[in-house]
């Protein structure tokens, strides 16, 4: 059986190649030979994520009519990549992408740190704000009004609350999507309805295509769950997602599930089109592909004059081939453990049965402060909030950033949390190490990949404002000092840690 689960075409990888740039020669510096320069341009492509690992690469000949080079040099250059790890072949199964298992992984230490625990260290590891005050108070305050007549029950509502379900399908139905309140399932935060979908769709072994970047808790979910992850590689900048590729992943490979990030594109900030949600739906309904949307970004548009596009799940309104999970912990804060799944009413009834065995319900009082905020209004108060919070706080990281390492690249998010930051050549992971011996902690690229990919990476929330982010970015500054110094070590630790 091939270990390869997707394919590189020789104009694709031939393409990339031309769009890389290389760093300045030292002066004096001899030009490497012409095997060495394809191989590392291979290497980088790799633990960047725009090539995926465990992809396959074009046979030798195909490469050297593509590149205009002799099948030599591009046999050389595999050559080179198999002795370094990062090439692995079998006769009659070709050859195809990988990670040497001595890749330096993560910094430890990314769990959200402990509210008392803070002190000196500026904590860039989650994705996520204090709550909006006065609206989480006032949430709570409502709920207990509301608590009395379901203290006489048992308390256990395995589908959610049914004022909070029919809240939820109202709220569907007024952006365009008629919904029915037997198509939502309320679940304890959006991982408790991706742990549900996982273990309904995607058994042990099961194929689940996924961004490459993607969002790093759910990564490390699939892989707990025994699914094989099988990364779409995004395109640069905030171009997002390359539909060529998505069909020719979903055609070839196969995926039982896919999991994207549509809406504020978590970690690359990237907003998916009409478009690109269009042929997405039609991509993964021909395949047979149940497509996951994960809308936790989905309204913190930070730019007032940005038009949203219609939500996936408005591609197919009853559900059959969409399963839309949203989630109150971004929105509105991470304390809130509320998340909820939107699908065809015979999923969700086989999403409520295999619940049974796991967590029953998700608390009465937070369901019931949750239904109080989208009933009153406070809901939207409390996210206008949140964005102007998030706004000025993005702002600011990047004016900091960009003055204390003008070598680091990103394109600015105009909504969502995130900064997906290329380091200027230096690793992540040694970076995130560094970080935490001058006061900052950062969680790397290759949490957001797939097998080691995205090394040239970090990912900045926007939870800081100034001074703090100007602060954050100096120390950011004096970690990446200690890692072109040589100072920074190779730390390592297992990748289970949360980034939220």
């Amino acid at each position: 059986m091939a270990q390869w689960t997707s394919a590189v075409g020789p104009a694709q990888l031939a393409r990339q190649l031309g769009a890389q740039q290389p760093r300045p020669a030292a002066p004096g510096a001899r030009k490497p030979p012409a095997y060495r320069a394809l191989a590392d341009g291979i290497r980088l492509l790799v633990l960047e994520g725009r090539v995926p690992v465990a992809a396959r690469l074009p046979a030798e000949r195909e490469l050297a009519l593509a590149l205009a080079v002799s099948r030599t040099t591009v046999a050389a250059a595999y050559e080179a990549l198999r002795t370094e790890g990062f090439l692995e072949s079998r006769r009659g199964a070709g050859s195809w992408t990988a990670v040497p298992a001595g890749n330096p992984l993560p910094a430890r230490g990314l769990e959200p740190l402990p509210p008392e625990s803070l002190g000196s260290m500026i904590d860039l590891g989650c994705a996520a704000l204090p709550a909006p005050e006065p609206w989480l108070s006032r949430g709570f305050q409502g709920a207990l009004e509301e608590l009395p007549p379901y203290a006489h029950t048992h308390g256990d509502y395995p589908a959610g609350l049914p004022a909070l379900r029919q809240m939820l399908a109202d709220r569907y139905t007024a952006r365009g999507i008629p919904t029915m309140p037997e198509q939502i399932m309320v679940t304890t935060g959006a991982m408790g309805a991706m742990d549900a979908i996982c273990h309904l769709f995607a058994g042990r072994g099961e194929r689940v295509a996924v961004e490459s970047p993607s969002y790093a808790n759910i990564l490390q979910l699939m892989r707990e769950a025994g699914a094989r992850l099988v990364p779409v590689a995004m395109s640069e900048g905030l171009g997002g997602w390359d539909l060529g590729r998505w069909r020719q992943v979903l055609r070839d490979a196969a995926p039982r599930l896919a999991y994207v990030v549509a809406d504020f594109h978590n970690p690359t900030g990237a907003l998916a089109d009409e478009d690109q949600r269009r042929q997405l739906v039609e991509a993964a309904r021909s395949a047979g592909t149940v497509l996951v949307v994960d809308e936790t970004m989905a309204e913190l548009r930070l730019d007032d004059d940005l038009e949203t596009p219609r939500p996936v799940c408005a591609f197919d309104p009853a559900g059959s081939t969409v399963l839309t999970v949203g989630s109150a912990s971004k929105a509105f804060w991470a304390g809130m453990r509320i998340g909820w799944v939107r699908a065809a009413p015979d999923v969700i009834r086989s999403l409520v049965a295999a619940r049974a065995y796991a967590d029953l319900g998700t608390p009465v009082l937070e369901q019931l402060g949750v239904n109080w905020l989208m009933r009153t209004g406070g809901w939207e108060e409390a996210v206008r909030l949140r964005c102007e919070q998030a706004r000025e706080n993005r702002d600011a990281l990047v004016a900091a950033v960009r003055r204390e390492l003008p070598e680091w690249e990103f394109t600015v998010p105009r909504g969502g949390l995130t900064l997906w930051v290329r380091t200027g050549g230096l690793s992540g992971s040694r970076l995130a190490e560094a970080g935490e011996r001058v006061g900052v902690r950062v969680p790397s690229g290759p949490r957001f990949g797939v097998d080691g990919a995205f090394e040239g990476f970090v990912r900045l929330p926007f939870t800081v404002g100034s001074p703090v982010a100007d602060e954050a970015a100096a120390r950011l500054a004096a970690a990446a000092r200690l890692v072109e110094s040589g100072a920074a070590g190779g730390g390592t630790e297992p990748p289970r840690s949360f980034v939220a």
